[in-house]
């Protein structure tokens, strides 16, 4: 274990790391390096991680959150895709043997295959696997969502996200940062912001703020519905044009067999006006636009 003032944490101690091995930030990675312990201790108490875990972290960087994670989780699989900090995570991280470092691009990695090699490598056997990451502004959903449709499995995935989004996940029908995120991410898991974290939290400072939210997978799917994919489809054609009502902006998609008329008359089979907006609609409601329209077109 490493002393907390000695961790990068420690502001002082991850400039001093910069400097020795001249690092460079670069912005097509989004990187800003988490430098507050008491925003750590928040992510690992929200992820509720224990010794009997393995945690994949996403873009550990330079190793502030990973060296925490390694004294509280069994094993750690932190996946870096910048080959420039490699040599910084193999001094940051020395002191852990229970962290396994993996070049790559999170999009890319089987992380089933990732989590089997470590239990077999060095013989744990694991009873959950957690995902934990300060992700990227710009790559925040395309990441998230992969590893919830590629069905990673992961019993919960803890990110600090910007706050924006994280609100935009953890949204209710009718509110403005209600849409196609909020729904997609409430199909796969329940939603919990666990803190807010203000710029100063991070070297350099982000132009806005983040929040740590926990997405804890359903063992079962909160609505049933006949086709998964066709619900999506008007989930995402509802809100390409969000000023337009649901049948309009579904009819504009151009989905086959799908009608602006078919729509309105499944809206009001279901005791919805035929004009609303798909910001009105909750999960179960898409599920049972979706079954209806499915039926439909059969």
């Amino acid at each position: 274990m490493i002393p907390d003032n000695e961790k990068l944490s420690n502001p002082q101690v991850t400039i001093a790391a910069i400097k020795k091995y001249g690092f460079s930030f670069q912005k097509k990675f989004g990187q800003n390096f988490l430098i507050d312990d008491h925003v750590i201790n928040k992510i690992i108490k929200a992820a509720d991680i224990t010794k009997d875990d393995i945690v994949v972290e996403i873009g550990p960087g330079m190793g502030t959150l990973t060296q925490y994670l390694a004294e509280s989780a069994g094993q750690v699989i932190a996946v870096e895709i910048d080959t420039k900090l490699l040599p910084i995570l193999a001094e940051t991280l020395a002191p852990y043997d229970n962290v396994t470092v993996i070049n790559n691009d999170i999009l890319k990695c089987d992380i089933e295959e990732l989590v089997n090699e470590v239990k077999e490598k060095k013989g744990f056997d694991y009873k959950a696997v957690k995902v934990v990451a300060n992700l990227p502004y710009y790559i925040t959903t395309p990441i998230i969502m992969g590893l919830f449709e590629k069905h990673v499995p992961a019993e919960s995935i803890t990110v600090m996200v910007q706050k924006e989004v994280a609100d935009r996940m953890n949204a209710a029908p009718g509110g403005k940062d209600y849409g196609a995120l909020s729904l997609a991410v409430q199909y796969y898991s329940e939603t919990y912001i666990a803190a807010n974290v203000p710029p100063n939290c991070f070297i350099p400072r982000p132009g806005v703020g983040s929040a740590v939210i926990r997405l804890t997978k359903h063992d079962k799917a909160p609505v049933e519905v006949k086709d998964e994919a066709l619900m999506f489809r008007l989930i995402h054609a509802s809100f390409e044009q969000r000023r337009k009502t649901l049948k309009n902006g579904i009819s504009n998609a151009g989905l086959p067999g799908i009608t602006k008329e078919a729509v309105g008359e499944a809206l009001i089979s279901m005791g919805l006006d035929e004009n609303i907006r798909g910001e009105r609609l909750s999960l179960a409601e898409f599920a049972q636009l979706a079954d209806i329209l499915y039926d439909a077109c059969e």
